[in-house]
């Protein structure tokens, strides 16, 4: 189906997410066996677009999308059949039928990782969003999150700052910014090198509570893991969590004081069964073996290694397995056999000697004058 099909499908009066996944899974002939699977009222919007287009509500519907696609450039509407849409997405029971994008496409080529919290951290749980999204962006991985107040902001903010890639999920239509205090995050997610916006609802839909759970289900389906960085007791990150579970994904959560109340909400989710995570190795080597299809092995540089002199030996084994484009630390940890602290004490060695240099999704090798 291209892109004209699925925002009908999408616009279908009566049909939700969860119906869409199971006619797809089912693989109806377009048209004729959607016509004969869709409730009555579905089906006869239906046949009066695909029979008289020019007089249907779902015509207009489209021709607004496809205007707001072609007014700027970095737009696109993602569907189940555009290359770049997230395979994660379709494991989930509802899946988005359309997603509505502005940014960076590539985000969704990166491992993905959840980071969830309080709209009102304590400084602890701040600094803690920042330093566990930017050393995974570092390491490569894409943070996830819905550009709220807080932690999710704080993560967001860290990722792109860090060079890295993050996807913010919207409760809104795509052009609406929610809340209004993130507009700087907001277009520095839109126009950065690793940025991407996300909304299932069309342009110029407001923001409303009912739509948050949705979207939160969105955040935890385009993740391999969720992190719950600080939430309380009764906190909307919970419900998160609970999405990531029913999905099948794992969930992790920081470790806090018992007297921190914005915190209580993560002990509790450690007493259910989230793994604890102190670092964030522990959330790498859990989610390693998913996300080793995102990151591709490491290759030499062969145009860098060829300028080399063939009689100047290599300072270490470690420049062999990396080239101009940027290779993670977890990957060069699998290809050389060594820990994660050696290999960053020998990274640090050669880009002091001027041998590599750190990057947005990990290090690359430089070359020799």
């Amino acid at each position: 189906m291209d892109t004209r099909e699925w925002l009908v499908v999408n616009a279908l009066p009566g049909v939700g997410p969860q119906r869409i996944a199971e006619l797809v899974a089912r693989q109806p002939q377009w048209p004729e066996g959607w016509l004969a699977a869709l409730p009555s009222k579905a089906a006869s919007a239906l046949r009066l677009w695909y029979e008289h287009p020019s007089k249907s509500p779902l015509q207009r519907a489209v021709e607004a999308s496809l205007a707001w696609q072609s007014n700027a450039p970095g737009r696109t509407i993602l569907h189940r059949d555009h290359p770049a849409w997230s395979p994660l997405l379709n494991q989930i029971a509802d899946p988005p039928a359309v997603l509505w994008a502005q940014g960076d496409l590539s985000a969704l080529e990166r491992p993905t990782l959840a980071m969830v919290g309080t709209r009102r951290p304590t400084a602890e749980g701040a600094h803690n969003a920042k330093t566990f999204a930017r050393e995974l962006a570092r390491r490569g991985w894409c943070i996830v999150s819905g550009m709220a107040l807080g932690v999710d902001g704080v993560a967001q903010q860290a990722a792109l700052d860090a060079g890295g890639s993050s996807v913010a999920v919207l409760g809104c239509g795509i052009d609406v910014i929610y809340p209004a205090r993130h507009r700087a995050l907001y277009q520095q997610l839109s126009d950065s090198p690793g940025g991407l916006v996300l909304a299932e609802h069309p342009p110029g839909t407001v923001a409303h509570p009912a739509f948050f759970p949705r979207r939160n289900r969105i955040v935890t389906g385009l993740s391999l893991g969720t992190l719950v960085v600080e939430a309380a007791e009764k906190s909307g990150s919970l419900v998160s969590a609970r999405l990531a579970m029913e999905q099948g994904r794992d969930v992790f959560a920081l470790p806090s004081s018992l007297h921190n109340q914005q915190a209580r909400g993560c002990l509790q989710l450690l007493r259910q069964g989230a793994a604890m995570a102190c670092d964030p190795e522990d959330i790498v080597n859990e989610l390693q073996h998913w996300a080793s299809e995102f990151l591709p092995p490491p290759m030499a540089d062969l145009s860098a290694a060829s300028s080399m002199p063939a009689d100047e030996p290599l300072p270490d084994a470690l420049l062999g397995l990396l080239g101009a484009s940027p290779t993670p630390i977890d990957a060069l940890v699998q290809q050389s056999g060594s820990s994660v602290s050696e290999c960053q004490q020998r990274l640090l060695m050669l880009e002091i000697d001027g041998w590599v240099a750190s990057r947005a999704g990990g290090w690359v090798r430089l070359p020799r004058p």
